[in-house]
């Protein structure tokens, strides 16, 4: 994933990366979490009625420069520049999301990193149920502890990796995928299906997310919920007051 403008100093900058950036384990982890705690998952220009570009010069430019977020393909699509740019190999996954009561198609994509003879699941834009820190995944069936957050990698009855949360002791499906490679061009469907279909969750609502160390904080409509350590906290936000709280919550406008 290569776009002509893209400088890793800058995307150091934006995401607040200050480690020995080389192309091992630690760079890639410290990399993850630096970009999560930085850039929102966000959905405000499918709100405005655009169709989410995935032109990589754009995104690096949305995400940089004027220091947006974006939803899943962006920001896991500026991630993977970043590992092109450190010669980390990767390839794209097209992932089928479990939160819906319904079968949804895979419309969902993540990046599978390879470090050290190891593949390492990276998704930094599946919403407040994201995965924290790259998952291991040849480790099946072992809860990972990720700060505040529980996870675990397992197979379902037909070959998938499948990924869950730990919930209130219950193991919750996220999504579930394979490791056959997709070419970029291979989301262009299902992100034009996020953009702009009436059932698209980006569609019927506001939603902003940002993972912070001890939690996170989300916004969806006008309801705001700010997770710390466990403990939560909720409140309404006005309609007229929703570009101002972007502003000062997620520094959105």
């Amino acid at each position: 994933m290569q776009a002509t403008n893209f400088n890793i100093e800058a995307y150091f900058s934006r995401i607040g990366f200050r480690g020995k950036a080389a192309a091992d384990f630690a760079t890639l982890k410290g990399m993850m979490r630096s970009q999560l705690f930085t850039v929102p998952f966000e959905n405000l220009d499918v709100q405005r009625g655009k169709v989410v570009s995935l032109v990589p010069e754009e995104i690096y430019a949305k995400i940089v420069d004027q220091r947006r977020g974006g939803y899943c393909y962006e920001v896991n699509g500026l991630f993977a520049m970043a590992l092109d740019a450190l010669g980390i190999p990767y390839r794209f996954v097209a992932a089928r999301p479990m939160t819906y009561p319904v079968r949804r198609p895979k419309t969902h994509m993540a990046v599978v990193a390879a470090i050290d003879g190891g593949q390492w699941l990276c998704d930094l834009g599946f919403g407040s149920y994201g995965i924290r820190e790259p998952l291991d995944i040849s480790d099946l069936d072992g809860g990972v502890r990720q700060d505040f957050d529980t996870f675990r990698l397992s197979k379902s009855p037909e070959g998938e990796y499948l990924l869950q949360s730990l919930d209130d002791g219950s193991w919750k499906n996220l999504y579930e995928f394979n490791l056959s490679p997709q070419e970029w061009v291979d989301f262009q469907p299902a992100n034009y299906l996020n953009s702009t279909h009436p059932d698209s969750i980006f569609v019927r609502s506001l939603m902003v997310v940002l993972q912070t160390p001890s939690g996170k904080e989300v916004l969806v409509g006008n309801r705001f919920k700010s997770v710390s350590e466990g403990r939560s906290l909720e409140l309404t936000v006005r309609r007229e007051e929703i570009p101002a709280f972007l502003q000062r919550k997620f520094s959105l406008r």
